[in-house]
């Protein structure tokens, strides 16, 4: 089973410095049959102004992964981390038992960027933060792991859920396989070009609901970038 969900039908909010699209009910978007899939609660598909962002707030209880695809995000946190995360790297904040953060673009372009929320099956832990650099060319014609709750993944990031989010570019013409798993459910978003999933084409943004599937055949249509999440 793999549902389409076009880029244009998704919940959208324009506050001038963010222009936001929400794949699942997220602030002022509701949608009673989009409130999550599997542990994954949230996909925003942000572009943030120059010289703009979110000021510090609260979260907590939730796993919060910023998949950077243009441009550059900078974090503070309450427990004293500040870092850059630059177009094709990926950051993590394990929100635990409270944590307060800002995420401001302090570049002079603007920043694109995924923020995906999944929630945590391990609470009442410390918070973290931590950010990586992935290099596009390691993911070139196959997809890998940058965030996992899994130990066996030992050189994604960690978080702290039954879920792992992958990526990869694929050429235009490649196929690239992925075992999902009937019992485990997948979302994923091409961040450019157009693919087809088991069937199904996607074009740039749009997103794939995909469950009860054992394995996951992803074809480029067009040179692409594609970024999965994997969870029960």
């Amino acid at each position: 089973m793999i549902e389409l969900r076009p880029f244009g039908g998704i919940g959208h909010a324009n506050h001038g410095w963010l222009d936001a699209r929400h794949h699942f009910s997220f602030a002022d978007y509701h949608d009673r049959a989009r409130m999550n899939w599997g542990n994954l609660r949230v996909w925003n598909d942000d572009t943030i102004a120059p010289k703009s962002g979110f000021p510090a707030h609260p979260h907590r209880d939730m796993e919060i992964i910023t998949y950077v695809r243009t441009g550059a995000i900078t974090h503070r946190d309450s427990l004293g981390n500040q870092g850059r995360t630059a177009a094709g790297d990926v950051q993590v904040m394990s929100a635990g038992t409270g944590i307060t953060h800002a995420e401001y673009n302090v570049e002079d372009e603007a920043t694109t960027l995924f923020q995906i929320w999944i929630m945590p099956t391990r609470q009442g832990e410390a918070p973290s933060w931590g950010a990586r650099e992935f290099p596009k060319g390691d993911r070139s014609g196959q997809l890998v792991v940058l965030a996992s709750g899994y130990a066996d993944d030992a050189d994604a990031l960690p978080i702290r859920t039954t879920a792992r989010l992958v990526a990869g570019t694929i050429r235009a013409g490649e196929t690239v396989d992925y075992t999902l798993g009937t019992e485990r459910k997948g979302y994923l978003v091409p961040a450019t070009g157009r693919v087809r999933v088991n069937g199904v084409e996607a074009n740039a943004r749009d997103g794939l609901a995909i469950g009860d599937e054992d394995t996951i055949s992803i074809t480029a249509i067009e040179d692409s970038e594609v970024v999965l999440v994997d969870t029960l």
